[in-house]
C-alpha cells in the first residue's frame, strides 16, 4: 500500500496518529489561510488534529498521481457554517516515501472564510504557530 493509500485510508478512519507516521519529521504543511508555512511532524499532526473539529462529513471524491506526488481531491461541510468546501490535498513524498511537503488548496471563498476564522481560532488556542509569527 502506497504512502497516499495509507494516508487516505487513516483520514477516513480519523487515525491521526496514523496519520503523523506517514510524515516526514521536518514536513512543511503550506495552510490555506497563512502566508508562512507550519514545520514538523507534531506541529503539523497536532493542525490537524484542530482540522478534523472544523470539517464535516468529510470524503475524498477523486486522485491524482504523479511522479513523486499525489492529489487527493475532497468535500467537506464547514462546522458552524451552511457552507460545503472543496479542496485538494497535494502531497509530496521524501525518498523514504513519507508526506515530506504537504499543500491544501481550498475553495469556493464563500466557504474558506468561515473555515479560516474557525482555524485561526483553533490554531491560536492550540498555540500552533507558523515559521513566522
Amino acid at each position: 500500500m502506497s504512502t497516499a493509500e495509507r494516508y487516505r485510508s487513516a483520514v477516513q478512519r480519523k487515525d491521526l496518529q496514523a496519520v503523523g507516521e506517514l510524515l516526514a519529521p521536518e514536513i512543511v504543511f503550506h495552510s490555506p489561510v497563512t502566508f508562512h508555512p507550519f514545520i514538523g511532524r507534531e506541529t503539523v499532526t497536532n493542525l490537524l488534529a484542530e482540522v478534523v473539529q472544523v470539517f464535516e462529513d468529510f470524503r475524498f471524491t477523486d486522485e491524482l498521481e504523479m511522479d513523486g506526488a499525489h492529489a487527493l481531491i475532497f468535500r467537506a461541510g464547514v462546522a458552524g457554517s451552511d457552507r460545503e468546501i472543496e479542496g485538494i490535498d497535494l502531497l509530496r513524498f521524501d525518498g523514504e516515501g513519507l508526506i515530506a511537503d504537504f499543500t491544501v488548496m481550498l475553495r469556493p471563498l464563500s466557504a474558506l472564510v468561515p473555515f479560516a476564522q474557525a482555524m485561526g481560532e483553533r490554531a491560536q488556542a492550540a498555540g500552533l504557530q507558523t515559521t513566522r509569527a
